[in-house]
């Protein structure tokens, strides 16, 4: 994946190419750009030229420059969002970030002005439900205005992202081998407990994740049901302190190996949001018996939770299979309040 970086104003070449057309659809765009010197963006390279660009800013109360007027206590503007994507992953790492983000500063609304002639950003945007809102501006310069409500709840998992519903969601554990758990989540995560989740892990994920196991009872897993990821014990250290509980998804679907004609049937499938490379993925099914869990990453525990914890404090039983079981919601509720992971759950009964 290409890094996304904080980088202050006054540290990016206003000058490469990529801000041309942002030059000519906003009046004004040079000025405005300097003006931001000491403040940040998020900006992706590619060889060393930048491919994408995000400003975020938080205002209070009131938005008077929209039709409608945007009236919320906090409000998340994404004021500046272009990407110029070619078959990554780069636009949902985007809106990763917008929404942890927003999560963070515990904003009310999203939202971002959008040219009609933007397809792609508006499907993008719409898929992680931002609606069609109002406009911007006038004539050759109008915009339409797409908004977010942060504590909305409509059923789908895209468009309810980072949101979880957990009223009559079922949860489980279900376990990652620490090499795969590294490609899947940075390690700053599992080395610090208590810094920033945008500077620590928003940058290097993408909202979609395909899980490959062979584990049993997996394929029992339903749209919208929770999985807490928890990673296995590092290589010659006791998993009492060295597994740990890291993050909370939101399952999609869940495919048997038997559902695909091919392993290129499988690997197609697999590999645009797989944590495996093409040569794990070929020994899984050449193993036999796989099961492909797709699934949303809603938020990481702020606080990991050891197994020494997850039994002594949460009650996880000690003896049982650590590879997938049912948590209560008991237990799962623990493990977020502990983990801080609360703001992003949702009750809806």
């Amino acid at each position: 994946m290409n890094n996304i970086i904080r980088k202050k104003f006054s540290e990016i070449d206003l000058q490469d190419a990529f801000f041309l057309s942002l030059r000519n659809d906003y009046p004004g765009f040079d000025n405005w750009f300097k003006g931001k010197s000491d403040q940040e963006a998020y900006v992706q390279y590619e060889n060393n030229k930048i491919i994408g660009f995000l400003f975020l800013k938080v205002e209070k109360n009131l938005v008077n420059d929209v039709v409608p007027n945007i009236h919320a206590n906090k409000i998340l503007k994404v004021s500046t969002f272009k990407i110029n994507a070619h078959g990554t992953k780069m636009g949902e790492q985007f809106i990763k970030i917008i929404m942890d983000y927003a999560v963070s500063e515990d904003v009310d609304v999203c939202y971002v002005t959008i040219y009609e002639k933007h397809h792609s950003l508006i499907e993008l945007v719409q898929q992680f439900g931002f609606e069609l809102y109002g406009t911007k501006g006038d004539g050759i310069y109008k915009e339409n205005v797409y908004l977010k409500e942060m504590r909305k709840i409509t059923g789908n998992i895209n468009k309810d992202f980072p949101l979880v519903c957990i009223s009559t969601a079922k949860k489980y554990l279900l376990s990652i081998y620490p090499k795969y758990h590294s490609v899947m989540f940075p390690d700053s995560i599992l080395n610090t407990e208590d810094k920033n989740i945008i500077t620590d892990i928003s940058y290097t994920n993408s909202i979609h994740k395909v899980y490959v196991c062979t584990m049993d009872q997996v394929e029992n897993l339903k749209y919208g049901d929770i999985v807490v990821l928890y990673r296995t014990a590092e290589t010659g250290r006791s998993a009492e302190y060295s597994a740990v509980a890291t993050s909370i998804c939101v399952v999609e679907d869940v495919k048997k190996q038997s559902e695909f004609d091919s392993f290129d049937d499988f690997y197609r499938y697999v590999s645009k949001y797989s944590v495996f490379d093409e040569d794990d993925l070929r020994y899984w099914y050449n193993k036999g018996g796989c099961k492909a869990i797709k699934m949303t990453y809603n938020g990481a525990l702020k606080k990991r939770i050891v197994r020494h914890d997850l039994i002594g404090q949460i009650g996880l039983e000690r003896n049982q299979y650590w590879g997938f079981f049912e948590l209560t919601d008991e237990e799962f509720n623990l493990i977020a309040k502990k983990g801080e992971v609360d703001k992003i759950l949702v009750q809806t009964n």
